[in-house]
């Protein structure tokens, strides 16, 4: 319907604020804008573009020099959206297969990466003397790599084909499915709930996600069927209409949005695959840039210095164990030491999951220094692990060639 035929038919018609629509569009202007200028710099110096937005974001924050408010919202939803995108093209990468075998091979890893990362958060929140709630979502947050900056990284690196790709993939899959379970739990124990309850909500989403893996490993035929197309417009439609709707899905029934569009990617192959490859990076490109740059400006300068030393001292010993965690899951899976080095300061980085997890104590209650130590924590991991993998060929490597481990039967080390 015309929007002149409203009033004809006594319907109001809609209206902006007076204002509003005119500041969202000049604050995204100067976003966009800022974005392509720090781009440029990180490639003329040769260094990554994540770090680099997310100190631009800062600066545009509460507190930073150039304050943005008018487009939050949208900013809100273009880095939701971000997400979304960099994970969906991570899982076309892999078919399910590939997955699951990764998955069955790591389980140990994962365990101990479950151990080695979340036990030194909790510890530090026990010492400072917070609550049990609130030091287990503080070894969530430094237990849980960052897939959207890693997932960016790997591809601006070109390193989707390496060796120790799938073992990193898998790592990452592995944190993602533990907070589709750690979200809900902490979310029912927030709001003073009985621990049944909270057993019953991670059966639930436990449930969920095993059904959600089923069918990207069972009916990956039937879905690239029906979303082929040899009109890139309608192709490219269907499955952004299908991620939205697989993230949203997945989104509404506390398992993470991340997760719902990464095992939809791993759904889609063969042609389907290759058209949405692409086709999307450059739309992924934008987003993605939105979700690094929101990070930043839900940060406020002012918050980090009183927490600044314990952000710290945690970001060094979780670097260390992240690191120790992924050279010992290559070194399992036949790696040769240099894979193995890479694999390890890959996962360095946190991010978007443990910004999520501090959010739910905040908004709780659960203790009011977790948002600050938590955004601190995450702003020196992006920096570093950023750094780190761009840069993780030419740092000297502590590992040498005898230090390999055997490899798996069949499966030859490079």
């Amino acid at each position: 319907m015309s929007a002149w035929a409203l009033p004809m038919l006594g319907m109001p018609l809609p209206m902006a604020a007076p204002g509003n629509t005119g500041d969202v569009l000049i604050e995204l202007g100067v976003i966009l804008v800022v974005l392509a200028l720090v781009g440029r710099l990180a490639a003329r110096i040769g260094i990554p573009s994540i770090p680099l937005y997310l100190l631009a974001g800062l600066l545009m924050g509460n507190g930073g020099l150039l304050p943005i408010s008018a487009g939050e919202e949208f900013l809100e939803i273009g880095a939701q959206i971000g997400v979304v995108l960099l994970l969906l093209l991570l899982g076309l990468e892999y078919s399910p297969q590939d997955l699951r075998d990764g998955m069955k091979s790591n389980w140990r890893a994962g365990l101990l990466d479950l151990v080695a990362n979340g036990v030194p958060g909790f510890a530090v929140g026990l010492i400072l003397g917070w609550s049990i709630t609130a030091s287990l979502l503080l070894g969530g947050v430094t237990y849980i790599s960052s897939s959207g900056i890693i997932a960016r990284l790997l591809d601006d690196f070109d390193r989707m084909a390496n060796r120790e790709t799938p073992v990193i993939l898998s790592l990452l899959v592995m944190e993602d499915i533990v907070m589709a379970i750690f979200l809900p739990l902490m979310a029912v124990l927030l709001v003073g709930a009985t621990l049944l309850q909270g057993a019953i909500a991670a059966a639930i989403a436990i449930g969920l996600v095993a059904i959600a893996f089923l069918v990207s490993l069972r009916f990956s035929k039937h879905v690239n069927k029906m979303v082929h197309s040899h009109s890139r417009e309608l192709l490219l439609l269907g499955v952004l209409g299908l991620t939205f709707l697989v993230a949203g899905l997945a989104e509404a029934v506390q398992v993470s949005a991340a997760v719902g569009a990464f095992l939809l990617g791993l759904t889609l192959s063969g042609q389907v695959a290759d058209d949405v490859r692409g086709l999307l990076p450059p739309l992924r490109d934008v987003f993605g840039g939105l979700f690094f740059v929101f990070f930043g400006i839900g940060i406020d300068p002012r918050d980090l210095l009183p927490v600044l030393l314990p952000a710290i001292g945690l970001a060094v010993i979780t670097a260390v164990t992240k690191i120790s965690t992924g050279i010992w899951a290559s070194a399992r899976a036949g790696i040769g030491p240099k894979g193995q080095w890479r694999t390890g300061v890959s996962l360095v980085a946190r991010g978007e999951f443990s910004i999520v997890i501090a959010g739910l104590g905040v908004a709780a209650g659960a203790q009011v220094q977790l948002g600050p130590l938590a955004a601190a924590y995450v702003l020196i991991l992006a920096f570093a692990g950023s750094i780190l993998m761009r840069f993780a060929n030419r740092i000297p490597s502590p590992l040498k060639p005898a230090t390999a481990v055997k490899p798996l039967p069949g499966r030859p080390a490079t």
